[in-house]
């Protein structure tokens, strides 16, 4: 593949059309319309839709921008890095973080990060899915839990646990009676099988209000209207201040959150930065490093 043309492909991409692209760069349009066109001719598909007055990709140029567009910058960062004798963290970071991290600690992080390194123009998405890294054009994900991927590699970075919790004010119910619960997703009935001070016990809950996040769970547990299952991270604040109690910790609920990236790819300076940003964040891994960015 004609690596020129490619990077021209690419150009009249992102700017949405062979003339805005050419007055961007100035660059003649006909010799930007023809290396696309050669590309094309040589990869045997047609990768735009040429209207009279638009231009829109096909789904084959679409993939083929998507999966290019972040390599061939990062060949240009590369060689800018090279000429100048050092690799200095900088261009475009894109990261995808998960709900609860995001809206606890990933504002802080960022702006810590982007203030030792003003190169960078970080991007932090909030996305519990699963994200495709090189699809939707990530350089880093960070995952709870992550099933093995034989295509991404990493490491964890933070150990978390989940706790049931009470408001003071609410008895925990005698052994077989359910207790009122605030639930993460669809509120049916629940058995959480616990470890207390005093060994294994069952607790049965009754739903009585299901919720689509966990702060939205912690804020409605604080008003006493059931127990819920929460990270002791959220909550660490509230337990020592008494404003919710220890109810036990749900057993097997250990929670790993993993930063990734693909194994394919070189790790490049941003992404190694971002990654020591986090040990330096995080420099054992435990809840209370993250209870640290929770606010009461």
């Amino acid at each position: 593949m004609d690596l020129l043309a490619l990077a021209d492909f690419n150009l009249v991409a992102r700017h949405g059309g062979f003339g805005k692209a050419a007055r961007a760069t100035s660059r003649p349009k006909a010799t930007l319309s023809r290396r696309v066109t050669e590309l094309e001719a040589a990869l045997g598909l047609r990768l735009f839709e040429r209207g009279a007055r638009n231009l829109k990709l096909t789904d084959e140029g679409r993939a083929l921008h998507q999966r290019t567009s972040v390599l061939l910058t990062e060949l240009d960062e590369t060689a800018a890095a090279i000429a100048s004798g050092a690799e200095k963290p900088r261009g475009r970071l894109r990261i995808s973080a998960p709900l609860l991290l995001s809206q606890t600690a990933m504002g802080k992080i960022g702006a810590g990060f982007a203030l030792k390194y003003p190169e960078v123009r970080l991007e932090i998405t909030t996305e519990d899915r699963a994200v495709d890294m090189i699809e939707e054009g990530y350089d880093l994900v960070i995952r709870v839990n992550p099933d093995p991927d034989e295509s991404l590699v990493g490491r964890a970075f933070l150990h978390d646990r989940l706790v049931v919790v009470a408001s003071p004010n609410l008895s925990r119910p005698a052994a077989g009676i359910p207790a009122p619960g605030v639930v993460r997703g669809i509120g049916d009935r629940q058995t959480w099988n616990v470890m207390t001070s005093k060994g294994a016990a069952t607790i049965n809950i009754e739903p009585v209000l299901a919720l689509s996040s966990l702060i939205m769970v912690r804020d409605a547990v604080r008003t006493g209207v059931g127990a819920a299952r929460l990270p002791i991270s959220l909550v660490s604040h509230d337990l020592a201040d008494g404003t919710l109690q220890h109810w036990g910790d749900i057993e097997g609920s250990r929670i790993s959150l993993w930063a990734l990236y693909p194994s394919r790819r070189l790790l490049s300076a941003r992404v190694s930065a971002f990654l020591d940003y986090l040990k330096q964040a995080f420099p054992n891994g435990t809840p209370d490093e993250l209870a640290a960015y929770v606010g009461r």
